[in-house]
């Protein structure tokens, strides 16, 4: 009973750990942007066709320092084209690219650094409506060393790359950077404000600044804004409510496994009662007659140890294996899971035991 509590206890902290430590992983990552003040809008009602004036609006009071129009949130992947052609490429191969539209300042909005060449900004530069950025993984996989002045196609005619900028994570958090095309354009297609707002400022005076102007030429809809980083950090939800879920399981199996460890110390305790009485009267000291009783049950802890181990290596080992992006299965995490298992089955026991090695041998032994 004591070994099969204990292997489940120990594996379901095992996994926990990992867990927790897979989601950590991610969150630290570098998503390639700056999230710091980092907003976005829906477009919806009135603000397409009133974009230009919100936009001067924005930018003329401060609050925001730069803005930029895309498809979709930079953190999400709403197109996917696979019909791009660049010199070189192997015709028989077919590579997906994630795609963005934008009508400039796509990476000074985002605060992504350009590696090679510069934004992209159709306002100054009107032929960027055929022009695009490359992030690097798109640049290595074209075979572009200078990416800058190169001609690409797709089913929406002749490109020329204007930019490369650094790798930045967009759909999965724990997915390797995709190869991705961020295209000018400057008339349909838009689905997505994306605001730089002023660092100087608080974030509600920012915010009531933005939201009056968007409800001045939008009325009938409400100011409805989000936040990247929180919308980033949403992305990580449904694991931490796995980690969760097996942090209650770990919580009550161990305390399950202590009431039953904590009952059987008591139950042997006294059924050697008398045994502990003649060791204590031909000289046995409490520290020994404590050890004696404890070093039965620690061994069954260790016989749980080597059975959980490999079990939750095998079950994380899976799990993470569904991640492209993730942690590593550390050694220590399953020694500090072993000794901590120890230590609380000690503990367990050790009261009972110290409590018998203590008592008066007379006590023990007077019903003889």
């Amino acid at each position: 009973m004591v070994v099969v509590q204990f292997t489940f206890a120990i594996a379901f902290i095992i996994c926990t750990v990992v867990i927790y430590r897979q989601i950590k992983f991610a969150q630290n990552r570098d998503t390639g942007y700056d999230l710091n003040n980092l907003a976005y809008v829906y477009m919806k009602g009135d603000i397409a066709r009133n974009y230009p004036i919100i936009k001067s609006e924005l930018l003329r009071s401060g609050v925001v320092t730069n803005i930029t129009r895309t498809n979709s949130p930079a953190l999400d992947i709403w197109t996917n084209n696979d019909s791009y052609e660049w010199p070189g490429k192997n015709p028989n191969t077919r590579q997906s690219f994630a795609e963005y539209i934008t009508d400039g300042m796509f990476a000074k909005t985002l605060g992504l650094p350009i590696v090679q060449g510069r934004d992209i900004d159709v306002n100054r530069y009107p032929a960027d409506t055929a022009s695009v950025l490359l992030n690097e993984h798109a640049a290595k996989t074209m075979g572009f060393t200078n990416a800058v002045g190169q001609h690409i196609k797709s089913w929406k005619g002749n490109l020329m790359v204007v930019g490369v900028v650094k790798n930045f994570v967009a759909g999965s958090p724990y997915a390797p950077p995709l190869p991705m095309v961020i295209q000018g354009h400057n008339k349909k297609e838009f689905g997505t404000i994306s605001l730089r707002l002023n660092g100087d400022n608080s974030t509600s005076k920012n915010i009531s600044a933005i939201s009056s102007i968007f409800k001045k030429y939008n009325p009938d809809y409400p100011f409805d804004y989000k936040f990247y980083d929180d919308s980033y950090s949403v992305m990580f939800e449904d694991d931490k409510n796995t980690g969760k879920i097996a942090a209650v399981f770990a919580g009550l199996t161990i305390f399950i496994s202590c009431m039953g460890l904590f009952a059987l110390a008591a139950c042997m305790a006294e059924g050697r009662v008398k045994e502990i009485g003649i060791r204590k009267v031909l000289g046995a000291s409490v520290t020994r007659i404590a050890t004696l009783l404890t070093k039965d049950f620690l061994i069954l802890i260790c016989i749980s140890f080597v059975i959980a181990a490999p079990i939750a290596w095998w079950l994380m080992s899976g799990w993470l294996s569904h991640y492209p992006y993730h942690t590593n299965l550390s050694w220590w995490i399953f020694g500090i899971t072993g000794l901590c298992s120890i230590i609380i089955a000690f503990s367990t026991v050790a009261y009972q035991a110290i409590k018998a090695a203590i008592v008066n041998p007379v006590s023990s032994l007077k019903a003889e």
